[in-house]
């Protein structure tokens, strides 16, 4: 097997593919974030008062890389941290008002974009790829 054809070049190409098309959709808007940012606030939004541990289980991304990513949010002024009333020691996380509303703006950008990803396959196709993906990372 050529190892241009292999699974993994195949995905990391098809990534990289996503990613360029994701960033240039939502700068197109007007925004500056990453896959990974938008992610996080979609999964700060379906888990209000989430922590970043859990945040960064939910989106799949190491402890190490979610501070970041939760930092460079903040910084934007689309979530906060808060203590917990439950644990002293933890910051709850939610979004912001500002943050609400990028993140209802770029919803349907998303959305969009997810049928130029996958360009090339017909709808058919596209479930197909889905379905085999979702069994891959959710075995």
């Amino acid at each position: 097997m050529e190892s241009l054809d292999m699974a993994g070049h195949l995905i990391r190409r098809l990534h990289q593919h996503s990613t360029q098309v994701f960033v240039q959709r939502t700068q197109e808007a007007g925004y500056d974030l990453t896959p990974v940012q938008f992610a996080a606030l979609d999964a700060i939004h379906a888990h209000a008062a989430t922590d970043q541990a859990r945040v960064a289980e939910t989106i799949a991304v190491d402890r190490a890389t979610i501070g970041g990513v939760i930092e460079r949010l903040e910084q934007k002024g689309w979530i906060r941290r808060v203590v917990s009333e439950r644990d002293r020691r933890a910051r709850e996380l939610s979004l912001t008002a500002e943050g609400a509303r990028v993140r209802a703006a770029l919803l349907p950008i998303v959305r969009a974009l997810q049928d130029e990803i996958l360009q090339p396959l017909g709808s058919a196709d596209r479930a197909r790829f889905l379905k085999l993906a979702r069994h891959v990372v959710r075995p």
